[in-house]
């Protein structure tokens, strides 16, 4: 049906969206529906259903990315069809996602013109409740990791390990995590008593596992919730301040799944470690070159503006600057993409339930993350790494515990 709100709305989705002056109908790579039922774009491609007027006067305001995604979260918008798909064809055009749509005054007054026809003209309406206030810093009220360790069992499966699983023999979701969990563990060359710092704890998949092979952890989480079922014998849980590690030292240091590790004062980290002492990394990071910091869906949504990436080569140069020694460096790109396609789709498979735990606003959200990641790292926007490092001793060595008997540490 191209007759009716649809067809009005090709030159203002096509500005709006692609920022070019084309005819959409045959430029769109989705469907785009109107609430009146009317629809352009091919047929058969994944649907961007406009529910609302509301959805129009934010990407008004909001040219590009913001704007989508707060008329998404709001549920004036919805993605019918293969999501992955529907993201990706959207990204493939809207300028690599790197820039935000820029409007000339000629686009401006055409897409006003037929805002007005529409109805779609008024203030600019509040952001959804689940986005950060501008210049919030740090996880808080509403922020990702409010929801309930039962919202997660759903989201990250049975391990409920937060980092990214390893593929490559893995039938499933839980072998790629039993498998990630596995290798860290020996590459960290645990032992009976080993101290270990688990500096991003989550729902302690690691400490657990750790402690089940007689090491000694301490686990700083981010919750009280994540507190108490991390907890238990052998694992100690402390507030995700790094200052409540102590003084260590530990023979063993392993950070999962998030850019805050790195922010979060490489040099102490190197207090910490005992000599020949171990440290295991997985960090996100960004392509090299100039980089514009800016408000984002994930800066607005996920984490806050100082969880920024870095480009691989500082994070290195970091940890080398602290005084460690880097011994290796995995490549995870795909492997995350993998997980992170396997945890969107334990969410879709339990939505309903989901939304009901978490609201469905903040569903909505770790929908769009989780797929929007995906794509990054598929695409090469973002890669994940896997950074090994020690603490030599004073004498410039790596460790008894890395030669004596052992291969030297080469992942």
């Amino acid at each position: 049906m191209h007759d009716g709100v649809a067809s009005r709305l090709a030159p203002l989705i096509t500005r709006i969206l692609l920022g070019e002056e084309q005819d959409a109908a045959a430029e769109l790579p989705v469907q785009v529906r109107a609430w009146d039922g009317s629809s352009i774009g091919p047929a058969g491609a994944p649907a961007f259903v406009i529910r609302h007027r509301r959805a129009l006067r934010r990407l008004l305001w909001k040219p590009g990315e913001i704007g989508l995604v707060r008329a998404y979260v709001a549920g004036e918008l919805d993605i019918e069809g293969d999501v992955f798909a529907a993201l990706g064809a959207v990204q493939r055009v809207m300028r690599s996602g790197d820039e935000p749509i820029r409007l000339n005054s000629d686009d401006k007054r055409e897409i006003v013109r037929t805002a007005v026809t529409l109805g779609a003209v008024g203030p600019e309406p509040r952001p959804p409740a689940e986005e950060f206030p501008a210049g919030r810093r740090g996880p808080g009220p509403a922020g990702p990791l409010e929801e309930s360790a039962a919202f997660f069992e759903l989201l990250l499966g049975e391990t409920l390990a937060h980092g990214s699983g390893l593929w490559d023999q893995a039938l499933d979701l839980a072998d790629a995590q039993r498998a990630a969990l596995e290798a860290a563990a020996e590459r960290l060359g645990l032992f009976p008593g080993a101290r270990v710092l688990d500096l991003n704890a989550g729902w302690g998949a690691f400490a657990r596992h750790a402690a089940a092979q007689g090491a000694s952890v301490v686990a700083l989480t981010r919750t009280a919730e994540q507190a108490a079922r991390v907890a238990g014998e052998g694992v100690q849980a402390r507030g995700f301040d790094l200052a409540e590690a102590g003084d260590g030292p530990y023979d063993a240091i392993i950070g999962l799944a998030g850019p805050e590790a790195l922010d979060r004062a490489v040099p102490r980290l190197y207090e910490l470690l005992a000599p020949g002492g171990r440290l295991l990394l997985q960090q996100q990071v960004r392509r090299p070159g100039p980089h514009q910091v800016r408000r984002t869906f994930t800066t607005s949504y996920m984490f806050p503006e100082d969880g920024e990436l870095r480009p691989l080569g500082e994070v290195v140069g970091a940890l080398e600057d602290a005084g460690l020694e880097v011994r290796g460096v995995t490549a995870l790109r795909e492997h995350h993409a993998r997980t992170l396609r396997a945890w969107a789709a334990g969410l879709q498979r339990h939505w309903d339930r989901c939304a009901e735990l978490a609201g469905p606003g903040r569903a909505r959200v770790w929908l769009l993350y989780l797929a929007a990641s995906a794509l990054a790292c598929e695409s090469g926007r973002i890669g994940v790494h896997e950074i090994a490092a020690i603490r030599r001793d004073r004498d410039g060595r790596a460790g008894t515990t890395l030669v004596e008997d052992r291969a030297v540490l080469s992942r």
